[in-house]
C-alpha cells in the first residue's frame, strides 16, 4: 500500500425517502452539481414507477432493480511476465452497488428520444423484471469472469 486509505464519508440519506441509496442515485445522475435537477429526475422516475406499477412502492422496485444488477464478479487486467490476463475477482459491496448505479444512469442516458426520468423509470423497471442494458451488461461481465476462471491464481 502506497498512501493512507480514502476516509468514507457518510452521505446524508434523500429529503423524500430517507434512503441512503436514493441520494447515491442522485449522486449519480448528477452532472455539473446541479442537484436539484437530478433529484427532479430520480423523484420524477419514481413517480412515473408509482403509475406503470401501482400496487408496488417505488423503493421497493429501485431496490429490487439494484439488487438484480449488481455484478458478483469482475475481470480486472493483471500484468505477469508480459503478458496481461483478465483476472476473475470478487466485487466488493460497494462497488457492487456503485457498479450498478453506473450502469442504469448510463444505459438510461443513452436511450434517447425521451425525457431522463422516463429513460431512467424505464430502465429501473426493465431491471426490476431482470431484463433491459444493465441486466444485459451484468450477464457480459458475469460470462468475462467463467471464460477467464483458469487466470484465477494470478489474484492477489
Amino acid at each position: 500500500m502506497r498512501r493512507r486509505k480514502a476516509v468514507k464519508r457518510q452521505l446524508t440519506p434523500d429529503v423524500k425517502y430517507n434512503s441512503e441509496l436514493v441520494a447515491r442515485l442522485i449522486n449519480t445522475i448528477m452532472s455539473k452539481g446541479k442537484k436539484s435537477t437530478a433529484q427532479r429526475i430520480v423523484y420524477g422516475a419514481f413517480e412515473v414507477i408509482k403509475k406503470k406499477k401501482a400496487d408496488m412502492d417505488p423503493l421497493e422496485v429501485f431496490l429490487q432493480a439494484i439488487e438484480n444488477v449488481k455484478p458478483k464478479l469482475e475481470v480486472k487486467s493483471r500484468r505477469v511476465g508480459g503478458a496481461t490476463y483478465q483476472v476473475p475477482i470478487e466485487v466488493s459491496y460497494d462497488r457492487q452497488v456503485a457498479l450498478a448505479l453506473r450502469w442504469i444512469t448510463d444505459f438510461s442516458q443513452k436511450r434517447k428520444g425521451k425525457p431522463m426520468l422516463d429513460s431512467l423509470a424505464g430502465e429501473l423497471l426493465d431491471a426490476f423484471e431482470n431484463t433491459g442494458a444493465a441486466i444485459k451488461k451484468k450477464e457480459d461481465t458475469l460470462k468475462m469472469a467463467q471464460a477467464n476462471k483458469a487466470f484465477a491464481h494470478y489474484r492477489w
